[in-house]
């Protein structure tokens, strides 16, 4: 009966249509309005005939109604705050990602690379090196980016071939180190172009230190809690 019910509107108003195609006016609406009347008169004759179809189960019927109704209100709101729901995510991971840096923006608009400290107390950043993604501590005593001597190998440096004739300071004692100077070093949406660094000698470095020279073209560096917050 559902069905005959539908065809019947459907075709009504599909005829009411063709025979007023000249005027543009059915029943006083125009053919536009008519013809969004008719869907609406389609989708409402199926819902009704439904739920008297369903009269006996009118109470799970309601519920289903319900369920698929805050279903449908999930999906807007998740439409509607998609923007909060993706930086919320982001700050979740990156709690939980070491090295992962959120973007996020303050109150003045102004947008702020955020990093969150490590179990062991040092802040961990995933850096882009001439496109090669590099694992660095952030190191505010270090003067300069400093490459430990296998990533120095991983990016294609060739660090057998430069010239260690640099004395540097490290937590390991005084070391040599080789200069470098990269195309490009990125945090994030920060990029910085022709930056000079420093590849430390073998087994002298276990991991590549994002220093000053870097850290010192910022327009902020701040650490609130345990969080690190970039200001480019």
């Amino acid at each position: 009966m559902r069905f005959w019910i539908l065809i019947a509107i459907v075709g009504f108003g599909l005829a009411m249509l063709l025979w007023n195609h000249q005027t543009g006016r059915t029943f006083g609406l125009p053919n536009d309005d008519f013809g969004h009347f008719v869907q609406l008169a389609a989708i409402g004759a199926l819902i009704a005939t439904g739920l008297l179809a369903s009269r006996r189960r009118l109470g799970e019927t309601l519920r289903n109604a319900a369920l698929w109704l805050l279903i449908a209100l999930l999906f807007v709101a998740g439409y509607v705050y998609r923007d909060d729901l993706t930086s919320i995510a982001d700050r979740m991971t990156a709690g939980l990602v070491p090295g992962r840096a959120v973007l996020t923006t303050d109150s003045s608009g102004a947008q702020i690379l955020v990093l969150h400290k490590m179990g062991n107390g040092h802040f961990q950043v995933k850096a882009e090196i001439d496109g090669r993604h590099v694992s660095m501590l952030v190191d505010t005593g270090a003067s300069s980016v400093v490459l430990s001597y296998a990533d120095a190998e991983r990016l294609g440096l060739e660090p057998e071939t430069l010239d260690f004739n640099m004395m540097v300071s490290t937590a390991n004692g005084v070391s040599v180190a080789a200069p470098v100077r990269l195309d490009s070093l990125a945090v994030g949406p920060i990029e910085r172009r022709h930056v000079r660094a420093m590849v430390a000698g073998p087994g002298k470095l276990d991991q590549s230190l994002l220093g000053m020279n870097f850290l010192g073209s910022l327009g902020s560096v701040e650490i609130r809690g345990d969080e690190l917050r970039l200001r480019d």
